[in-house]
């Protein structure tokens, strides 16, 4: 008797977890990727032909596309926008410098009522972080083994 009321339980539970789980369409989930992805470029290209059309160097314009780029992600985050957009958009909202941007810009909006200290600056990195300490690991490991294989 008591192993079909564990049963019975068991069986709500996953009852409970099916409805609660939400179902992903992959193909969708690309295309919207790829969309949003693909706008965050068409802008980026956009600033970079602009700074090309008033005469800066090609530096110049990959510079001032970065920055136009940071600084708008930063602004839509500011404003509740860029949260907006990159649930829509999953992956290619995230994966650009947009998506660093806004994954240093939104803890600091979150935690600035907690202090310049113990708000801003403890927990401004909590996404951004493993990126950074894990880009940074990668890139020594790879020049290191870059290193080793031109001594050869």
């Amino acid at each position: 008797m008591k192993q079909t009321e564990k049963e019975k339980r068991q069986q709500q539970y996953e009852d409970y977890v099916k409805k609660k789980t939400p179902v992903h369409n992959v193909y969708l989930n690309m295309a919207k990727s790829f969309i949003t992805g693909g706008i965050i470029c068409v802008i980026g290209q956009g600033i970079y032909n602009y700074c090309e059309m008033i005469g800066l160097s090609k530096d110049h314009c990959s510079n001032w596309t970065s920055l136009s780029l940071i600084l708008l992600s930063i602004i839509l985050t500011g404003v509740g926008l860029y949260p907006k957009i990159a649930k829509w958009g999953g992956a290619g909202a995230l994966v650009p410098i947009t998506g660093f941007a806004n994954s240093v810009a939104a803890p600091a909006i979150e935690y600035k009522k907690e202090g310049q200290v113990f708000g801003i600056g403890c927990k401004i990195f909590t996404i951004s972080g493993p990126v950074i300490l894990y880009g940074i690991c990668t890139s020594s490991l790879l020049g290191l083994l870059y290193w080793i294989w031109m001594q050869f």
